[in-house]
């Protein structure tokens, strides 16, 4: 498949075929409902993606309706920010819209002597966003590529400013591309950077934003403007734009099907990584939430922000990596 020579995210072949072409998103039916237990308290700390705030909220509502007494706290500043509060143990799971990377992962190994454990929570489909009264019919990732960045490593042959170079005409013909994205600390930018500017440098242009939602505000309210974020933002003033993995191919919509079947070539999974010692059992509070992650609930909450459920197959991995034996 196109997505997964695409992906740097580590995005399997199993994850992408497992799921079945949907019209419409639904829940796995073989996930299991979620059923409290005795003996679950405590606080639980999330650091890390800004992209995941608010599921990561809908997990700890829906968990503290089985344990009311669970004190939640979230801080989302971004991706990176998740690896040093694991390292430091001020974190009890770190949000991630990328995976880790190398030197990411041997800091952790260094401290504890074991690698941290990625659990492949939802997929997102990395949208680019335009106001929704551009008519741009859809977009390649060469052509994404010379509108953010500087180097055009994906293969354009000219850098593109201004809207008429993608064929519009009349009032758009000379309007100039008015660039938002993420900053550095943001899963997100780096993602972007890596599969649709080919690890090349964004333009100084680019409006950096701390926020997801600050991106597709920003492109809501400048008619020129063109932005990423996740898909779970969108909003009724913006605009998906469809896209192609190469010049050429048939432009993909923003669907769900098509992060399944792997043909948008912006599709991701967004991770909560968490310090499991190999052998070890999780304590309750962990384990609990993280089975209420894999349950019906709550990918039913992943669906209720917007972005898209897991199969039970990938469920399953996710709980045993930690030690959980799955019931389904």
């Amino acid at each position: 498949m196109r997505l997964v020579s695409k992906l740097a995210s580590g995005l399997s072949v199993m994850a992408l075929t497992a799921a079945p072409v949907l019209a419409e998103v639904s829940i796995d039916e073989n996930l299991p409902t979620y059923t409290p237990t005795q003996g679950v308290s405590g606080s639980i700390k999330s650091v890390g993606s800004d992209t995941m705030n608010n599921v990561m909220a809908l997990w700890l509502e829906g968990f503290r309706v089985f344990y009311p007494n669970v004190q939640p706290e979230i801080e989302g500043k971004g991706s990176s920010t998740a690896p040093p509060a694991l390292i430091a143990g001020t974190s009890t799971f770190g949000p991630m819209s990328r995976a880790m990377k190398s030197k990411e992962i041997d800091s952790f190994e260094a401290k504890f002597g074991y690698k941290p454990t990625p659990l492949s929570t939802a997929i997102d489909m990395l949208a680019v966003y335009v106001n929704k009264d551009n008519p741009i019919e859809g977009l390649s990732l060469p052509q994404v590529d010379a509108i953010f960045s500087k180097n055009r490593k994906l293969g354009a042959p000219a850098e593109i400013t201004t809207w008429g170079q993608l064929g519009l005409t009349g009032n758009w013909s000379d309007k100039p591309i008015s660039l938002y994205g993420r900053n550095a600390a943001s899963g997100t930018y780096g993602y972007f950077k890596s599969v649709s500017l080919g690890k090349g440098d964004y333009k100084d242009s680019v409006k950096e934003q701390a926020g997801s939602s600050a991106v597709v505000q920003g492109v809501a309210s400048d008619m020129g403007a063109i932005g990423y974020s996740g898909i779970g933002y969108m909003t009724a003033d913006v605009r998906a734009v469809p896209l192609a993995a190469e010049e050429g191919d048939e432009f993909v919509p923003a669907a769900a099907e098509y992060a399944y079947t792997g043909d948008y070539p912006l599709a991701r999974f967004l991770y909560v990584y968490v310090n499991a010692k190999p052998g070890a059992e999780l304590d309750p509070l962990r384990r609990e939430f993280i089975k209420y992650i894999f349950s019906k609930q709550g990918q039913e909450a992943v669906v209720k922000d917007g972005y898209f459920p897991v199969t039970a197959e990938v469920a399953r991995e996710s709980l045993e990596a930690v030690g959980i034996t799955p019931d389904f």
